[in-house]
């Protein structure tokens, strides 16, 4: 069965294992999502299921979205996010799907928005080496050539030639993480290592796509 939960990202910390060492995890407040519909490839042309995560203010809600969760008989959530799976079926809307969803142990990938840096050059957005810093140089901190003289249609900068520019803010992926805890009390996840996006920033936690090396 297809795993996939919304939810928010805490911050990070570090537990003790029972050996004794130091763990650093990443805690997301999670659970409590809720499926306010299905895709199937017969209406849709692709199976996916909608969960919804966050309590939100009615008046904040448009009135399409309003009808949208009429129909599924669930509250208005504040975010709504697709998962692509196999057999859509599954799931069944106003189902609530809660942190036991995983267990201790699980490999999972996980999915966020990177914090945004803003405009960038090259030596922060690309690890470019810099030139000299002596008096005498004018190339302290520039990207260097970007478009050679060739034979025929003379110089040009090919598509995807790394220079500054807009750094973060893209959608990121870690894949096999592993879940070090579950606290179902308090809907929290606990994760080894770091994960995408800021604090509080909303993060889609699912099975991961590698479960073997």
């Amino acid at each position: 069965m297809a795993k996939s939960i919304l939810g928010k990202k805490l911050g990070m910390t570090q537990i003790f294992t029972e050996e004794g060492k130091v763990v650093p995890v990443t805690v997301v407040e999670a659970g409590q999502c809720v499926v306010v519909g299905n895709k199937t490839v017969e209406n849709d042309g692709y199976n996916a299921v909608q969960l919804g995560f966050g309590a939100v203010k009615d008046k904040k809600v448009t009135k399409p979205m309003q009808g949208v969760f009429a129909k599924a008989g669930v509250s208005p959530v504040k975010f709504i996010r697709e998962i692509r799976l196999a057999d859509a079926s599954e799931f069944a809307a106003g189902q609530i799907i809660g942190v036991d969803t995983f267990e201790a142990g699980e490999l999972v990938d996980v999915v966020g928005t990177a914090k945004g840096k803003g405009f960038a050059g090259g030596i922060k957005r690309h690890n470019f080496a810099r030139g000299p810093m002596g008096h005498g140089s004018k190339s302290h901190r520039e990207p260097g050539s970007i478009g050679p003289r060739m034979s025929g249609g003379g110089g040009k900068v090919f598509k995807g030639k790394k220079l500054p520019g807009q750094m973060g803010g893209q959608r990121v992926t870690i894949q096999r993480l592993s879940v070090v805890r579950i606290d179902t009390e308090r809907n929290l996840i606990l994760i080894k290592g770091a994960i995408p996006g800021p604090k509080k920033g909303l993060v889609i936690i699912k099975n991961t796509v590698k479960p073997g090396k």
